[in-house]
């Protein structure tokens, strides 16, 4: 069973209502009893979300806890990003997750990044070390990538930018991960690659996201789950055991900790780290 010092953190998005606010308000309580590292939060596209991703992140810091704001930088300015890294480094954030992101539908504009290791780069040349940067990884490959090497070598850029640190896209697949960090180690990539972990609710919403991010659900999952039709308990079941054996598998591969796509929501995640014995 892995070890009590596990580092765990939790992702959420913006809600775009008060009541949605609220609900978050407890889901982040109820998280905050398993004592995770940090919370982060999603920066929308093009930079859609700024005040409600820095209003949440500020939030997050004056209850208490490490808040890691994302900061995308497809549509921005370094006009406008170095006026969100001094306001988080002045109200005391000392973690970012640097993204790429994606352009908002309709807008032509990339803006003046084109890739996130300009964005690691510039938060460098501006803040120095005082945030721990967070970058993105893909062990099934981002989809948008001309081929795996050229995925490999574009992380690399972004670590020798200055990144302190990764965390993947979701997967099933330990040993696409296994295989991922094996060869980022042989370029000399030395930094934490922490798993990214989706707990599974719904099939039909999964699906979605997968087909969306380019993440694959293995056949043998996706059959069985298809087996279970409407039947949400089964599917709720059979999914926190996958998730759960995942997580089991990637802490014995030596993963560094577990960062979770909660989706807004506590019960999951609370149940996984339960059945890892990682909760403090």
């Amino acid at each position: 069973m892995p070890a009590m010092t596990t580092e765990i953190s939790f992702e959420f998005f913006p809600p775009q209502s008060a009541e949605g606010l609220d609900k978050l308000r407890a889901v982040r309580a109820r998280l905050a009893e398993l004592h995770p590292t940090f919370f982060s939060v999603t920066y929308g596209a093009g930079g859609s979300t700024r005040e409600r991703t820095c209003d949440i992140v500020m939030e997050i810091a004056a209850e208490g806890h490490a808040a890691a704001p994302h900061l995308s930088c497809i549509g921005s300015t370094r006009t406008g990003i170095r006026e969100i890294l001094h306001g988080y480094r002045d109200h005391g954030i000392r973690r970012i997750v640097a993204l790429r992101g994606d352009l908002p539908s309709g807008m032509a504009d990339a803006g003046e990044f084109r890739y996130a290791n300009e964005l690691v780069e510039f938060i460098r040349q501006e803040t120095g070390d005082t945030f721990r940067i967070e970058v993105a990884a893909y062990p099934e490959w981002h989809p948008q990538a001309k081929s795996p090497r050229a995925d490999l070598l574009n992380f690399k850029r972004k670590v020798d930018a200055g990144a302190d640190s990764a965390i993947t896209q979701f997967f099933y697949n330990a040993d696409a991960y296994a295989h991922f960090v094996e060869e980022a180690r042989s370029l000399g990539i030395d930094i934490p690659i922490v798993p990214g972990i989706m707990p599974i609710g719904s099939f039909s919403k999964l699906a979605r996201f997968a087909d969306s991010s380019g993440a694959e659900i293995p056949r043998w999952m996706r059959r069985k789950f298809e087996s279970f039709g409407d039947d949400a308990d089964s599917i709720r079941a059979f999914g926190l055991d996958v998730v759960t054996e995942l997580c089991e598998r990637l802490l014995a591969l030596g993963a560094p900790g577990l960062h979770f796509y909660t989706l807004n929501q506590a019960t999951l995640s609370t149940e996984i780290v339960r059945r890892l014995k990682l909760a403090s």
